[in-house]
């Protein structure tokens, strides 16, 4: 399974807010430090200001702030925000499936189990648990 780059940077722009949490970070400074492209990163922490999991602040003096404790952002959470559908397979949409054993195949069973470990170790960090 992999996690798409939006996801990807979304923990990375936490993930620096946590080590900063004294401070307004800008944009640009988590850009600059990770290495991924200011334009991408706006639209990642705008998603995550509209979640409420991070606060904006707007002018010259502006910049951004976790805006829960580390120990209150839960890492499925994040993942749900970022990944809605966790699709990871084809066949986990009847809209989108073209797979003609979508009614006798027992390998989508298997997959949604699997799936649903994972968000169970996620569901269970936080993000003071990786800082």
């Amino acid at each position: 399974m992999q996690l798409t780059s939006y996801t990807d940077y979304s923990l990375r722009a936490l993930l620096y807010l946590g080590t900063h949490q004294g401070r307004l970070v800008t944009i640009s400074e988590i850009s600059e430090f990770h290495g991924i492209s200011r334009n991408h990163l706006v639209k990642v922490i705008h998603n995550l200001g509209k979640s409420g999991l991070i606060q904006t602040v707007r002018g010259k003096s502006g910049g951004i702030r976790l805006a829960h404790k580390p120990e209150e952002i839960i890492l499925a959470d994040v993942v749900r925000l970022t990944e809605p559908h966790m699709n990871i397979q084809e066949c986990f949409s009847r809209e989108t499936n073209t797979c003609p054993l979508i009614d006798s195949c027992r390998l989508m069973g298997v997959l949604y189990k699997a799936r649903s470990a994972f968000m169970q170790v996620l569901e269970e960090q936080s993000l003071a648990d990786i800082l």
